[in-house]
């Protein structure tokens, strides 16, 4: 068998990158997403595509954010993991695959085929992932009315408020940026990316009791994929209340508000009061997503 070939693509290649099967249906799950030729790559074993990768950021990123289209052909782990290895660039890793995977054999083995690639390119788990879609037909979540929402121009009083919800935080990615950087680093992160977002500043929320006292915060974004929930957070001493919910049936009418004809949302799946705020909110899961990070980072 011949050494396999890795080679970035280009406009006038770019057709390469549909020469493999996609038993997972990654193809429909980024209907939406803009690839830059130039951040994709494939391996080639005697002319034929055996493994794929899609590096993907925003329009104005200089480099990507993460991989989130990856494949390899039956028994090609290996070319995948050299797809990964000679990358120039070592992000994060998204593997995107239907609801329910587990169950069905096919599925299992392809996306453990993936992951083992990653795993031998050096990538290690951090978290496992429910992708949510609201359309219109599910009807917009009732607003319980308990809290007061207002505009907040200021950002280091969304930092304040962002280290208090990480000081006590279930999310993985958080954790990791805590285990880096601590609690600033984590608030840093978050900021950040609510900037990096294209949506306007001025959408962002907090919450607070009629009394005046702080529950929380909401960010409405769009990605570049289209309207999403940006962040759900409400400070450790104010949990218990079920106010997420709160904030999220806000944080939705907000986007429709504003014209979103569809509204996506991700929590990690040991979150599990998020995922049920989600489910009473009439967000149905759509898929799954397993991210690994390139190893030497904190887990």
């Amino acid at each position: 068998m011949t050494d396999p070939v890795i080679r970035a693509l280009s406009a006038s290649d770019a057709h390469l990158f549909d020469a493999l099967s996609d038993p997972l249906g990654a193809r429909e799950g980024h209907r939406r997403t803009q690839f830059r030729p130039d951040w994709k790559r494939v391996a080639l074993r005697d002319g034929e595509v055996v493994a794929r990768g899609a590096w993907w950021g925003g329009p104005d990123d200089s480099k990507p954010v993460n991989i989130n289209w990856f494949d390899v052909a039956e028994g090609e782990e290996e070319a995948g993991a050299e797809l990964l290895r000679s990358a120039p660039w070592q992000v994060e890793l998204e593997i995107n695959l239907p609801g329910g995977w587990r169950d069905k054999p096919d599925l299992r083995a392809a996306a453990e085929a993936r992951f083992a690639a990653a795993r031998a390119a050096g990538y290690e788990l951090l978290v496992e992932r429910f992708l949510y879609r609201w359309t219109p037909e599910r009807g917009l979540p009732e607003r319980p009315g308990r809290l007061r929402f207002s505009a907040e121009p200021d950002d280091a009083v969304f930092f304040d408020a962002l280290r208090r919800i990480h000081s006590a935080t279930l999310d993985a990615h958080a954790l990791r940026a805590i285990e880096e950087g601590g609690l600033d680093q984590a608030a840093r992160e978050e900021l950040d990316f609510f900037h990096w977002c294209p949506s306007p500043r001025a959408w962002w929320q907090m919450a607070y009791t009629p009394e005046g006292d702080l529950v929380g915060i909401h960010i409405p974004a769009h990605n570049p994929s289209g309207p999403t929930i940006g962040f759900i957070g409400v400070v450790p001493e104010q949990r218990g209340h079920g106010y997420a919910y709160d904030l999220l049936a806000e944080c939705t009418h907000l986007l429709v508000e504003q014209g979103a004809e569809f509204v996506s949302g991700a929590t990690d799946q040991g979150n599990f009061p998020m995922a049920a705020n989600f489910a009473k909110a009439g967000f149905p899961i759509i898929r799954e997503r397993i991210n690994f990070h390139p190893a030497g980072q904190a887990a």
